[in-house]
């Protein structure tokens, strides 16, 4: 198994940390408090191995698709406005990704990065309604070749204490390939036209990089 360079510090840290405890636990606690200490120690070092494991995928690609950018479970379908860089109303797909889930995030369609800004902010719950405008946050618009522009939000959860997001405004966007991370437990939105098909449902538990949420319409602005 592979784990993400994000998780390298956080990696080596922890299992050092652990050794040092459990090295405590041996020489100086009694058998069955040690056995009890090396096992909370196996379970905290599982679970941050699993966290920045790094899945082998087979991306899904389609002119026209737009792919999951991340693991986790559809929460939100619904139409919205978005203020902050396309000025219209949209459609939002939500997707919550556990602390379970992969963390890293995949470009949902090829294109033209024309619009990257890191939002600072609070740590409210990824599902609360003001998470998305009020939380830590990164966006990003690809500009798709047809010149439909397709919006995504990292936002940091409860958890989340750090957004990862690679690329920088003119930069090539490329389906299904990495963009960023997202540290323990968070939320993407997805920014579509009204008019976009989609291919998902609440509560549907999607695949970074694999799962298709939506089909645009081959004319911007018109359904296909």
């Amino acid at each position: 198994m592979r784990f993400h360079r994000e998780g390298n510090k956080i990696i080596a840290t922890t299992l050092l940390a652990l050794l040092v405890i459990n090295a405590a636990a041996i020489w100086w606690l009694s058998a069955a408090y040690t056995a009890i200490i090396i096992m909370a120690s196996l379970i905290v070092a599982v679970l941050v191995l699993q966290f920045f494991r790094v899945p082998k995928r087979h991306p899904t690609t389609g002119d026209n698709l737009v792919i999951s950018p991340a693991d986790g479970k559809v929460v939100a379908i619904e139409v919205v406005d978005e203020p902050e860089v396309l000025g219209d109303k949209r459609l939002q797909i939500s997707i919550f990704m556990s602390p379970l889930n992969v963390h890293i995030n995949w470009f949902p369609i090829s294109g033209e990065v024309s619009y990257h800004k890191y939002h600072p902010g609070k740590y409210l719950v990824a599902w609360h309604p003001k998470s998305s405008t009020e939380n830590e946050r990164t966006t990003v618009v690809v500009r798709h070749k047809s010149g439909v522009e397709v919006l995504f939000r990292q936002i940091a959860g409860a958890v989340a204490r750090r957004i990862i997001c690679y690329p920088r405004q003119g930069d090539a966007a490329v389906q299904g390939t990495e963009f960023g991370f997202i540290k323990f437990g968070s939320r993407v939105d997805v920014f579509l036209p009204v008019d976009t098909e989609v291919k998902v449902e609440l509560d549907q538990v999607v695949k970074g990089s694999v799962s298709v949420l939506a089909e645009l319409p081959r004319t911007p602005g018109t359904p296909n």
